[in-house]
């Protein structure tokens, strides 16, 4: 007979956390948390596990995090406040004139931005130092456009 000893996939492992008993989740918190939570709702311990398993399988890098969290907001039943996300690619040069002069950014394959050879870790960082104001990055670079508020003309 041959008996695989292979651990299972990262993919059931998280799979196999609802039909986990309540007990066995909670020897599975005890292993990535130091101190359990004040409420005992299953959804947020098997998220929270799930999300521990993950970072021990693949890491904690910018972009597994971020990738993470995408799904995780995905498949969540809370909504949040957080607009369209924006994706820029790596190597897009971003133009925008401001005060009579061009202004380039290069987005980086690591999510950071590079300006005049300084890396910025977001577009409104950027834009921030060019204009010496808070703005939206996206926005200040033409990437999004700001919405009208109801009844404004």
């Amino acid at each position: 007979m041959n008996v695989s000893t292979a651990a299972p996939s990262l993919a059931a492992q998280i799979a196999n956390l609802p039909k986990l008993a309540m007990n066995d989740l909670w020897v599975l918190w005890d292993r990535y948390f130091p101190r359990r939570p004040t409420h005992n709702n299953r959804a947020y311990v098997e998220g929270r596990v799930a999300y521990k398993i993950q970072e021990e399988a693949l890491g904690t890098k910018l972009v597994v995090q971020t990738q993470m969290a995408r799904i995780g907001e995905a498949q969540s039943r809370i909504k949040t406040q957080r607009g369209v996300e924006v994706q820029v690619v790596p190597g897009t040069v971003l133009v925008r004139e401001f005060d009579r002069r061009e202004h380039r950014v290069t987005a980086q394959a690591d999510g950071t931005f590079e300006y005049e050879g300084r890396r910025y870790k977001s577009l409104s960082a950027v834009a921030r130092h060019i204009t010496g104001t808070q703005w939206s990055g996206p926005l200040f670079f033409g990437i999004t456009k700001n919405k009208q508020k109801r009844g404004a003309k």
